[in-house]
Parts: structure tokens; sequence; C-alpha cells
């Protein structure tokens, strides 16, 4: 309840994407402490728990943005790109939420070093998603406009680099790991953590159709 009354009840949209998107910067954060902790047991639920408690906050803010834009008349950005923004961020936090579930579910071991790589660039996507949802606000300005449209490639790189990542990964995996149970898992970890990416890519590219539209 005391959540609910926090967030602002007049259709500000721009500063209810910039509250979910740091939510999703908390959770892809505690995702990075938490691959950097693995080997520590009370630090892996410490930072699980602290995914589980941002990807929560998301999805509240994104029921109260769904609710809010059924009772807005005038919106300051077209009603579905609203709704297809805060749906598609709120997929990232999900998938960052699944990706520290898996490793728990899965019972892995030991994190890669194209874990980490992994969850570095998701984490680094994550926030540059922030920075351009902060930008959304003054996108009809022209030097925020091109700042915003920069950060969205920006992101696209990032994506880049993390597919590369995958397939070099999963090459090294089906080459060398003689385990076909450790196989199977290692390869959902790292699917899963590449899609965090690809979700990036996709706020990104809405984010673009925002910003093109409306400067």
């Amino acid at each position: 309840m005391l959540f609910s009354k926090l967030l602002p009840q007049d259709g500000n949209f721009f500063l209810m994407f910039n509250q979910h998107a740091g939510q999703v910067e908390n959770a892809a954060r505690a995702l990075a402490q938490l691959v950097a902790n693995y080997a520590d047991p009370m630090l892996r639920e410490k930072y699980t728990r602290e995914v589980d408690d941002a990807e929560h906050a998301a999805d509240r803010i994104t029921h109260e943005v769904n609710k809010i834009l059924h009772k807005t008349f005038i919106t300051p950005i077209d009603r579905d790109q609203i709704h297809s923004l805060i749906n598609t961020m709120d997929d990232v936090a999900d998938l960052i939420q699944d990706s520290a579930e898996a490793m728990a579910l899965y019972d892995v071991r030991h994190m890669t070093d194209e874990i980490v790589r992994l969850t570095d660039l998701s984490l680094k996507c994550c926030q540059r998603v922030g920075h351009a949802v902060s930008l959304l606000p003054d996108v009809s300005k022209p030097g925020t406009a091109e700042a915003a449209l920069k950060t969205c490639e920006e992101i696209d790189q990032l994506e880049s680099d993390a597919d590369r990542v995958l397939r070099s990964a999963l090459s090294k995996l089906f080459r060398t790991e003689p385990d076909v149970r450790e196989l199977i898992k290692l390869k959902a970890i790292y699917e899963l953590l590449e899609t965090i990416t690809d979700k990036c890519e996709d706020v990104a590219n809405l984010i673009e159709g925002v910003v093109l539209e409306n400067s």
C-alpha cells in the first residue's frame, strides 16, 4: 500500500519509467554480485533475494503504469508506446530473475568466465537502458534526441557483443565439457543471460521509435 501511495497519480509516465528502469538496474547489479560471490552461500542467498525484491518492485510499477494508462485521457507519448515500453522493460526484469533462479534450480556449482562476461554485458545494457529512459522527457530537444539515439546504438553494440560471447561459449562448451548434465545446465544459463541483452535491445528499439516520432 505504501509503495502505491508513493507513485505519481497524475499520469506522470516518464517518472514511472525512470522508477522501473532503476529497479531493472538494481536487479542486474544484484545478479552481477550474485555471480561474483557465488562461492559464498550466504552472499548467494542475499543477492538472489535482492534480485527478487527488485523484480517484484518492477512488477508493481508496471501494474501501476498499466492501471493509470487506462484512466489517463491525454498521454505524453502514444498509448501503445507507453504500454509496449513498460511491459518490455518488465520482461528484462523477469529475465534477470529467471537467470538467478535457474542458477539455483539447476544446481550450478561454479561460475564460468562466460557467465561472468555475459552478466557484465547484461548489467551494462540495463544501465544504458536506464540512461536512455531518463532522456525521454526532453527528446523534443535536438541534443537530447541525439544523445538518446546514441545510447540506443550503444545498447545494440552491447547486444552484439553478448551474441558473440554466447556463440563462443557454446562452441567451447560442446568441445570441452564431458559431463552432459553440466553441458545442458550451462547452455541454458548462457542463453538466458544473452536473452537479457536481446530484450534490452527491444527496449532500445522502442525508445528509438519514441525519439524519432517526437523529436
